[in-house]
């Protein structure tokens, strides 16, 4: 199962949560089943709560803007679906386009997700030194698009269990 979604008291996406931290928010009266898993439920001596694949919060939550979205290995290999920018095959590692060695830094528009290989036999170079060619360029992602990327979700897809429900 994937993990729960969480929506703030006026229904805007905050994060997602494991499905223990969903059932705690439910049970605790902070939040409310706005979704559940058909037919799941999660059963206990004094306890009967439905699976939730999405979540409202009671009292809604003051969430400061952000203009950017944080930079962190793990999103640049989510932004990246995985793929190595240089051969397209399974990425395991984020390799720097300008290497922090030439003065590179850990942006989004500097790291790409990388094969071992490929990063191996780029080494401390840039990939015009090295004689590669980028498949995809980097961009830094929108603070929303880094939330539908944790939740591996592209910004052009929508979960269907996530859709209102038909009127």
């Amino acid at each position: 199962m994937r993990e729960t979604l969480v929506l703030n008291a006026s229904f805007e996406p905050l994060s997602t949560v494991t499905l223990r931290r969903a059932v705690v928010l439910v049970m605790q009266d902070k939040a409310v089943v706005e979704k559940a898993h058909p037919g799941l439920r999660i059963r206990a001596a004094a306890v009967d709560v439905p699976v939730p694949q999405v979540i409202r919060l009671c009292r809604y939550v003051r969430v400061p803007f952000r203009r950017q979205a944080p930079w962190s290995r793990r999103g640049v290999l989510m932004r990246d679906r995985h793929r190595c920018a240089y051969c397209g095959r399974r990425a395991t590692t984020v390799d720097h386009v300008v290497p922090r060695s030439q003065g590179g830094a850990d942006t989004w528009l500097n790291t790409v997700a990388a094969c071992a290989e490929d990063n191996h036999r780029k080494a401390d170079r840039t990939p015009d030194q090295a004689g590669m060619r980028l498949i995809n360029r980097p961009f830094e992602p929108t603070p929303s698009d880094s939330l539908l990327l944790a939740l591996g979700v592209s910004a052009r897809e929508t979960l269907p269990e996530w859709l209102p429900l038909p009127a």
